[in-house]
């Protein structure tokens, strides 16, 4: 069996259906197609039930599952210890700002002990990039957060966190046990430069246009409130600093957790990442 079809089998099983498998896959459905049909000619059995209902795995498609994902798995480990004692297995992950994220701290260990003699080189980035160099093609792999421009990207949700609005201790509306976004709308925000990512500045002014000092990192948004009276969004798991409070925002959508790569990168030490991630964002 070539890992190439073993690859295309494992991307019909888990979609379940052709043409999202094939898109995944950057290929076309038609050749797609013949290759399930020369696995499953190989195989001797079918693999997929197809019927106007949707396409399942039949009981030998998924032992083969089962198998074809071990073996793949393994076969990037091979790739990746090569590359390692050639001296050339580096990986550059870019990260937001404020990495204090103790599921990133379980993700280091854990891809440290899987990958032992691969370099990881971290990049860190301000609140103006949340791709973290991805779009620039500065790094292979980006731990952050979303929402922003997913063009060429595939990302992949972690954990959600709530989030709250960040006030200073004595502001009146510091007392209350939580807030609407339009609580908010006549107080002057925190906000990021011009040409910072449209998506991503939305979301952290709670859809609408704002005015208000300009930020660059979570420290000078701390800065910004505490000095001027300021208000705008912070994560309600970060513990505000001395004379900072944050109030939850209950009309506003959590923050989400990802790890983003650019589409169609095979780099397996990228797809080890973000199983390593998975993994340790649910623990």
């Amino acid at each position: 069996m070539e890992l190439r079809i073993l690859r295309y089998f494992v991307a019909v099983a888990e979609e379940l259906h052709f043409g999202r498998a094939a898109a995944r896959l950057h290929m076309s459905q038609p050749p797609l197609s013949r290759a399930i049909k020369q696995l499953e000619t190989e195989v001797g059995a079918a693999l997929f039930d197809r019927s106007s209902a949707g396409v399942t795995l039949t009981p030998v498609g998924t032992v083969l599952l089962d198998e074809a994902r071990s073996l793949l798995d393994q076969a990037d480990r091979v790739r990746v210890r090569v590359a390692a004692a050639a001296g050339s297995a580096t990986l550059t992950v870019g990260i937001l700002g404020d990495s204090t994220d103790p599921g990133a701290s379980r993700m280091a260990r854990a891809y440290h002990r899987r990958h032992p003699r691969v370099e990881v080189r971290i990049r860190e980035a301000d609140l103006t990039d949340p791709t973290c160099g991805l779009h620039a093609g500065l790094v292979d792999v980006a731990l952050t957060r979303g929402p922003f421009d997913e063009t060429g990207l595939t990302v992949r949700v972690l954990r959600a966190d709530p989030v709250g609005a960040l006030l200073r201790a004595d502001d009146p509306l510091a007392r209350h046990s939580s807030l609407k976004l339009a609580d908010l709308a006549d107080r002057r925000w925190f906000r990021f430069p011009e040409g910072t990512d449209p998506v991503w500045q939305s979301y952290w002014n709670g859809g609408e246009p704002r005015e208000g000092p300009v930020v660059r990192a979570v420290q000078e948004c701390r800065q910004a409130v505490l000095w001027n009276g300021t208000v705008g969004m912070t994560l309600l798991n970060h513990e505000p600093a001395a004379g900072l409070t944050a109030v939850p925002l209950i009309d506003m959508p959590p923050s989400r957790v990802v790890a983003a790569w650019n589409e169609g990168d095979t780099n397996p030490l990228i797809r080890s990442f973000v199983q390593t991630a998975i993994a340790a964002y649910h623990d």
